[in-house]
């Protein structure tokens, strides 16, 4: 069982206190903590919705922390990614106390809260994505990233057909000009530095196209990065949810952390007997 805190702030937003839940290993943990973030199209939702899969990762050796962020509706973007990046400076300056090492600070998300993921962690310390406070001397850099069905790209006119695209007018803030929602795609941030991203999506997702983080996946690798892209055929927006296959997509995504932060040493694979077998030939 993993043991949590709840509702521990770790910043202000205009006087109104931002808070986090805790899950943490019973015993021995790998050394490594993951800050999630929960979906609900930037409007809806809160932390409590990643208890379950917060809590399978917290079983499996990593420190869990799942953190909100401040809605649309009371205010519109980028105060997203400000609470993003605070609630990682906050998990970085407590590495310590919470038993992780801070090289070992990954981040998911979950289809809005992916794309914050994916957002903050291509887009590193940039200053332009900063909260008013700045850094304050503490990096919100992670080791990983794992988005869940998340929007990469926004398109400014609504006529354009971008495949992928979502329009920025979904995200209040994204929608004030070309450059705000270039600012608020992910996909545009992608440079030769990005870390190393796993993505999972359904082919038969209505709400952010699969197309979505397939075009992230090839902008990854045009630059020479490291991505992984799980496309589960029939399934909808949302399977992360359901309790049938969450314990799955939970799986994949600690096993995926163990392979490129925590343990790669034991997932290090030489060249097949076949291609030793042709090498010799």
């Amino acid at each position: 069982m993993a043991q949590t805190d709840t509702d521990i702030p770790f910043a202000d937003a205009d006087d109104r206190p931002l808070k986090l839940d805790i899950y943490r290993p019973d015993g021995a943990g790998v050394g490594a903590a993951v800050v999630m973030l929960h979906g609900g199209a930037w409007r809806r939702g809160d932390k409590s919705v990643l208890a379950p899969h917060a809590g399978f990762l917290a079983q499996r050796g990593f420190v869990a922390i799942s953190a909100e962020y401040r809605l649309v509706e009371e205010a519109h973007f980028p105060a997203q990614i400000h609470d993003v990046r605070r609630a990682l400076r906050w998990a970085r300056a407590h590495a310590g106390e919470l038993g992780f090492d801070p090289d070992r600070l990954c981040l998911e998300g979950h289809s809005a809260g992916g794309h914050l993921a994916l957002l903050a962690a291509a887009s590193g310390d940039d200053p332009a994505l900063d909260p008013p406070e700045g850094a304050d001397g503490v990096s919100a850099a992670v080791a990983a990233v794992v988005a869940v069905y998340p929007p990469t790209l926004f398109r400014f006119d609504p006529d354009q057909r971008l495949a992928g695209s979502v329009p920025a007018a979904s995200l209040p803030g994204a929608d004030v000009s070309p450059q705000a929602a270039e600012l608020a795609s992910p996909i545009a941030h992608v440079t030769a530095a990005h870390l190393p991203v796993m993505l999972l999506h359904g082919d038969r997702d209505k709400v952010v196209p699969v197309e979505a983080s397939r075009r992230y996946d090839q902008a990854v690798r045009d630059h020479g990065g490291r991505v992984d892209l799980h496309v589960f055929g029939g399934l909808p927006h949302g399977f992360g949810n359901q309790e049938a296959f969450r314990p799955v997509m939970m799986q994949m995504i600690a096993d995926y952390l163990r392979r490129v932060v925590t343990n790669p040493g034991d997932f290090e694979m030489g060249p097949s007997r076949f291609e030793r077998a042709l090498a010799q030939a």
